[in-house]
């Protein structure tokens, strides 16, 4: 495995951080309570390096757990029973702020609080799904930041052309946790002409619709995969790339964790990157700032992970270019 240097996580050195921002931010003694509504659970070892470096974040901003800063942690594996429950707890032990890594878990928090301020991360379109008004001018309860635009979709597809010579893409999602999947359909879709591949929907809603699905486009000729960048996705990740893999299918993914799991390339901002943003805004806003007023950030570094081991294992011979490309080979 093998990492460009401009990929730094967050702790790595002060150098990270902003020299104005960081005289400006002094210690509080009086404890805050913050509620954090994360997806998977606290042992995961793909989400465990976030929340670390999300507590690394705080700590240098002045917050820390046991002295003047309290979280109450909820887990959500992309159940809308279990998210409405959980935001009515955390809404009940009134916090000073509540934290949300998923749209499905943002959705729910909006539902039973529109008073107290919450801070997203990495959820895609947000004024589409009428989370904010705007990204310059969110103008309600929750600001945060987004993991995607509008032309992702087009991206996902010139991966997968320069990988495989595919004529047929289906795109994965999940309408009910991933709304925004249409807007990066709609993003495949208008791309797909310039790369001379026709372009299918595939809706999904649990494990058993991802098997069908893929086993009957793996009976296409010319097929390949993309696979939106969502927390349901993200939940069902190793069955996902098991029946790929099985099926011999060139796929690319919207959330870098799935080339932990032997997923051939994937594509998306830096994960730690938007945490760090993050705990940018929860910090103005526990001292003081409006949730209204702090727009929406937009990710500024992406990050391309190849397995090569998986490459291998397709037969596929990825170009010189593409690898120079790459943040991460997996080997």
């Amino acid at each position: 495995m093998r990492r460009r240097e401009f990929i730094t996580l967050v702790g790595g050195g002060a150098a990270a951080w902003p020299l104005v921002a960081r005289a400006q931010r002094q210690p509080t003694d009086r404890v805050r309570r913050i509620g954090m509504l994360a997806r998977s659970n606290r042992t995961d070892p793909l989400t465990q390096p976030q929340l670390v470096e999300l507590l690394k974040a705080f700590e240098h901003l002045g917050w820390t757990r046991g002295h003047n800063l309290r979280i109450d942690y909820r887990w959500n594996a992309e159940d809308a029973d279990v998210a409405l429950a959980f935001a009515k707890e955390l809404v009940s032990l009134t916090p000073d702020l509540i934290v949300v890594g998923s749209t499905l878990d943002l959705a729910a928090v909006l539902k039973e609080t529109r008073a107290i301020p919450t801070v997203f991360v990495a959820i895609t379109d947000p004024v589409g799904q009428g989370f904010v008004e705007s990204l310059a001018h969110p103008g309600g309860n929750c600001t945060g930041n987004t993991d995607a635009d509008s032309t992702m979709g087009a991206k996902y597809l010139e991966l997968l052309k320069e990988i495989a010579p595919v004529g047929r893409v289906a795109f994965i999602f999940n309408p009910t946790t991933a709304p925004f999947g249409r807007t990066i359909l709609r993003s495949i879709e208008a791309a797909a002409p310039s790369f001379a591949v026709t372009v299918t929907a595939a809706p999904v809603h649990d494990a058993a619709s991802i098997e069908d699905t893929i086993v009957a486009f793996a009976r296409e000729p010319g097929a390949g995969l993309i696979v939106a960048p969502d927390a349901f996705t993200f939940v069902h990740a190793e069955l996902i790339v098991a029946q790929v893999t099985r099926h011999r299918l060139p796929a690319v993914y919207g959330l870098t964790d799935f080339a932990a799991f032997g997923g051939l390339v994937a594509y998306s901002p830096d994960s730690v990157e938007l945490w760090r943003q993050a705990s940018v805004y929860v910090d103005r806003i526990l001292r003081g700032a409006n949730p209204a007023d702090l727009p929406v950030e937009q990710p500024t570094k992406f990050v391309l992970v190849i397995n090569l081991k998986t490459a291998k294992a397709l037969g596929l011979t990825l170009s010189p270019t593409l690898l120079a490309r790459a943040n991460e080979v997996i080997e």
